[in-house]
C-alpha cells in the first residue's frame, strides 16, 4: 500500500468534506476496503480515528462561535456514548469471528444507503421536518433525541458511518426550528466525542492501522481547506448528487 496514494486519498476525501459539508467522510471506509484491501475491522477502526481527528478543528471553531446547542448536545451524548461503550464491550466479549463480520458489513451497507438517502432528499427532509415538528410534544422530542443518540452510537461504532449526514438530518427532523449553523455545529460537536470513543475502543482491540491513519490525515487537512474554497463555485446540487450516487453504489456493494 503506497504512502503517497493514501495521502492523495486523504486529500480527495478532505476536499469533498470541505466542499459538501456532510456525507463525504462516509466514502473512506468503503474505499479503504475496496481500493486498498484493508480488512473490514481495520478499515472501520482507522476511519473512526480519521473522522474524530478531522472534525476536531471544526468542532472547536463552532464551539467558540456559539454554534453548539449545549442542551441538545448533552441529550444526544446521553444516548450515544453509553450505546457506543456497550457496543464496544459486546464486540470485545464476543470477538469479531463469533459476532460475525457479516453483521458488521450489513450495518455498514445500511449506513451508507441511509446516508445517500439523507443527502439526496435533503430538501424534502426539511419540509417534512417543518410539518412534523409542530406535532411532537417537548417531552417526547427530548426522549426521541436521547434515543436517536443511542441508535447513532450503535451504528457509528459498528460501521464508522452515520454521525454526519444521518445525524444532522434526524436532528433537523426532531428540531426543525434549530438554525442551520447551530444544527451543523451541534452535529459536528456530537460526532467528535462519539468517533473518539469508538475509535479508541477499536484501537484498544488492535483495529487501527496507524500508518494509514497518518497518511490520510496528512492529505485531508489541506484537502478540507481546498474544498471549502472550491465550494464557493461548485454547484451544490451536482456535488451532492454525485456524492449520493457514489454512496448508494458503495452501500449496495457492501450488502
Amino acid at each position: 500500500m503506497l504512502f503517497p496514494t493514501l495521502v492523495l486519498l486523504g486529500l480527495l476525501t478532505g476536499a469533498l468534506i470541505g466542499a459538501t459539508g456532510v456525507g463525504a467522510g462516509s466514502l473512506m471506509t468503503p474505499m479503504l476496503i475496496g481500493v486498498f484491501r484493508l480488512p473490514l475491522p481495520l478499515a472501520i477502526g482507522t476511519d473512526l480515528c480519521f473522522a474524530a481527528l478531522t472534525k476536531l478543528g471544526g468542532a472547536l471553531a463552532h464551539w467558540r462561535q456559539g454554534h453548539v446547542d449545549r442542551a441538545l448536545l448533552a441529550r444526544m451524548s446521553l444516548g450515544s456514548l453509553p450505546a457506543c461503550a456497550g457496543t464496544l464491550l459486546a464486540m470485545h466479549q464476543l470477538g469479531w469471528a463469533r459476532a460475525g463480520q457479516g453483521v458488521v458489513r450489513t450495518a455498514l451497507g445500511v449506513a451508507l444507503l441511509l446516508t445517500a438517502a439523507m443527502i439526496a432528499g435533503r430538501g424534502a427532509w426539511g419540509r417534512i421536518a417543518l410539518r412534523a415538528g409542530r406535532r411532537i410534544p417537548v417531552a417526547a422530542r427530548r426522549a426521541l433525541t436521547v434515543a436517536l443518540g443511542g441508535a447513532l452510537g450503535v451504528l457509528v461504532t459498528l460501521s464508522s458511518v452515520g454521525a454526519g449526514a444521518i445525524g444532522s438530518t434526524l436532528i433537523a427532523l426532531l428540531h426543525p426550528r434549530l438554525r442551520a449553523r447551530r444544527l451543523v455545529g451541534t452535529d459536528i460537536a456530537h460526532a467528535v466525542p462519539l468517533s473518539l470513543l469508538a475509535g479508541a475502543g477499536h484501537a484498544w482491540m488492535g483495529q487501527v492501522d496507524w500508518r494509514v491513519l497518518a497518511a490520510l490525515l496528512l492529505g485531508s487537512l489541506p484537502g478540507i481547506w481546498l474544498g471549502a474554497r472550491a465550494s464557493a463555485w461548485l454547484p451544490e446540487r451536482i456535488t451532492r448528487t454525485l456524492l449520493a450516487a457514489t454512496l448508494l453504489g458503495a452501500g449496495l456493494r457492501m450488502l
